[in-house]
């Protein structure tokens, strides 16, 4: 049917109310009514529509998003007012500190309070908007100039083109001069960020060290075309308007009805100490946002109380960046370790000049194989980079050879075990070394801190500490001799009382029954995690079968391919550990039938988010894996339902986009 022109007018107007509405629902309020290729197909018939009526197109159209040639340059504008930087703090004591600086300029009768939200880690623009429409967008270079860049932020979906202006001013009341200033961040996503650095390599260009370098060369490509690739995301922080507003908590409210997406998390404050739980817990889940970020931001609540305070230097006295703990640091090598695992695999560990990084002091490294000594170049001596994040184990990512003298020395890997002198390999297309010798003892210490450990036996009280006490003072020589352990044996032991070896026995008592599952996991088969223990018992379901099952049927297990078929098969052909299996029965350990076990969560995959009161974490994955459902790390459409404890992260929003089914604790504990 051929539109009139007049029923096309009605036709893009609807369809841009919607388009917009879709965009509000999903970059403002993180939900998602229609999926993408629903509103692909609305701004298709909207292009369309303005291709045929071409007067019909406005400039707060969706389709205007990216257009237009590169530009030549940049043009320099001047900021309304300035746009601040911030003053630091990396603790509760600089903040405190703060405060009382702060307190002093202020009346004593005077009240405090504040609004904390999360720094983001991106880079800071202005956007002006004229009668609600988009009419300039600029960096904020020095403060009081800055770049011109509006074209580039059209492209940003999360940027409205148009504001809600009905849902903050009253049909009564007239915009004063028609303008309206909003200040945010431009921000790259963890998955663009990761996106852009693999095209890049492909490329056989630079990548970008951080999302913020990301974020600010996107916006500083003179052709429009590509920021719109990169899927950049922008952030308000600031309403410079008087719409009303009297707190800064009331600025953020405002901005998300005018159509701005704001931090989810973002607080208002009574105190400082309500501020530093905050920052506290922000720390908590920061590496499970989607977004990244190195602190918070605290502001003075009170407009009226912060403008008092005015400026110190290019920063404001009434707000202050509370950053976490540097993630890199700089220190120098001063030894090369071997550590030897249960495996018997040597491990080169760098010993670290001590140096404080992302909140704890560092004086171990991992260099994980000889492989990655060459890739580094490392020599001992030499001053390295090293990143820790959270809490992994820190890793050096890079040398400073500029930084060398001349005494650093290189290392080799050694021929002989460090522990029991026997001969050491590296086994054809495997990067590690491994020791020969199959009694060797720290061999046999790490299998043992493996089999008490949390997803194994999980034995109370039973740490590496206890365990090689155990070992010199000869009362265990395997996992086996745990069991026959009596509270006489540990009495004697240095720092050991009669209440501590009674628990110690009573732990190991309430160990003896075990999942299948469990029970193979903790003999430390090699290549044999939890997820392989449990796809082995879920298809074999007893021990005898898994004991004497041969290497081709292993091989038609679900993900165990040749080389873990052939090192399960090999642990079963060795004397010496079938005789550990016999040992560890006859001492009382009643491995669990699975066939006992009603397996009522068949064909259900689980994810798990936050924190469960009634029951850790290990323990709701244990259940469901012995009621015979899945647990995966991540949400996909084949969940079947998330489990949601206490301050969950981005996979409760990932479960609502997807429509999958979120239980809370006492939900999940009425399946169980």
């Amino acid at each position: 049917m051929v539109m009139t022109k007049q029923q096309a007018k009605t036709r893009v107007l609807k369809l841009k109310q919607e388009i917009n509405h879709h965009r509000y629902l999903y970059h403002v309020l993180d939900k998602q009514e229609i999926s993408d290729a629903a509103l692909d197909s609305l701004k298709k018939e909207l292009a369309d529509l303005e291709r045929e009526f071409p007067d019909l197109v406005t400039p707060d159209s969706p389709t205007q998003r990216v257009g237009g040639q590169p530009l030549p340059n940049f043009e320099k504008v001047t900021h309304r007012s300035f746009m601040p930087s911030l003053n630091d703090a990396f603790s509760d004591q600089e903040l405190e500190a703060w405060l009382e600086r702060i307190s002093k300029l202020l009346p004593s009768s005077e009240q405090i309070d504040f609004f904390a939200e999360i720094k983001m880690d991106g880079l800071a623009v202005s956007l002006i908007y004229r009668n609600g429409l988009l009419q300039r967008g600029a960096t904020r270079g020095n403060g009081r100039v800055g770049e011109e860049v509006t074209q580039n932020l059209r492209t940003i979906e999360s940027i409205p083109l148009k504001l809600h202006l009905d849902q903050v001013i009253p049909k009564t009341k007239k915009l004063v001069s028609g303008e309206i200033e909003v200040r945010g961040e431009v921000i790259l996503p963890k998955k663009s960020f990761e996106k852009i650095n693999k095209e890049q390599a492909k490329l056989n260009q630079p990548q970008f060290a951080n999302p913020r370098n990301a974020a600010a060369g996107s916006i500083r490509q003179l052709d429009p075309q590509i920021p719109a690739s990169r899927n950049l995301a922008f952030m308000a922080y600031d309403l410079m308007t008087d719409l009303g507003q009297k707190t800064h908590q009331a600025k953020h409210q405002i901005l998300k009805k005018l159509g701005f997406k704001i931090g989810q998390y973002d607080k208002f404050c009574r105190n400082l100490q309500e501020v530093s739980q905050f920052h506290s817990f922000i720390q908590k889940i920061r590496q499970k946002l989607p977004y990244w970020t190195d602190g918070v931001v605290v502001n003075v609540n009170n407009i009226s109380t912060y403008r008092k305070l005015g400026l110190v230097g290019k920063a404001p006295r009434g707000a202050i960046a509370y950053k976490y703990p540097a993630e890199q640091a700089t220190t120098i090598v001063e030894d090369i370790e071997i550590q030897l695992g249960r495996t018997g695999a040597l491990t080169p560990v760098a010993i670290l000049k001590p140096v404080q990084v992302a909140g704890s002091t560092v004086s171990r490294a991992t260099l994980h194989n000889e492989d990655e000594i060459a890739r580094l170049g490392i020599r001992i001596g030499d001053t390295v980079i090293i990143q820790k994040a959270g809490d992994i184990i820190p890793d050096i990512v890079k040398v400073l050879p500029k930084l060398r003298t001349g005494r650093e020395k290189k290392f080799t890997m050694p021929a002989k075990c460090p522990i029991c002198n026997s001969a050491v390999i590296r086994k054809d297309g495997e990067a590690a070394h491994y020791c020969t010798n199959p009694d060797c003892f720290a061999k046999n210490r790490e299998n043992l801190y493996h089999f008490v450990s949390k997803a194994a036996f999980d034995i109370n009280h039973l740490g590496p500490k206890v365990i090689d006490q155990l070992l010199a003072n000869n009362l265990i020589q395997d996992a086996a001799d745990i069991f026959s352990l009596k509270q006489g044996d540990l009495e004697p032991l240095e720092r050991f009382a009669a209440k501590s070896a009674a628990n110690i026995i009573e732990a190991i008592d309430q160990a003896k029954k075990i999942s299948l599952a469990r029970f193979i996991y903790a003999l430390g088969i090699r290549h044999v995690g939890e997820e392989t223990a449990i796809a082995l018992t879920k298809h074999f379901g007893s021990l005898d079968k898994i004991q004497t099952v041969r290497q081709k049927e292993l091989e038609k297990v679900p993900d165990i391919g040749g080389i873990v078929a052939q090192s399960i098969y090999q642990y079963w052909q060795a004397k010496k550990n079938q005789r550990l299996v016999n040992r560890l029965i006859k001492n009382g350990v009643h491995i669990q039938s699975v066939q006992k076990i009603k397996q009522k969560l068949a064909g259900q995959k689980f994810v798990l988010t936050g924190t469960l009161k009634t029951m850790t974490r290990d323990e709701a994955k244990n259940r469901i894996r012995q009621q015979g459902g899945e647990v995966s790390s991540s949400i996909s459409d084949q969940t079947t339902y998330l489990i949601m404890g206490e301050e969950p992260g981005s996979k409760y929003q990932k479960a609502q986009k997807l429509g999958i089914k979120v239980l809370s604790e006492s939900q999940f504990t009425k399946i169980l």
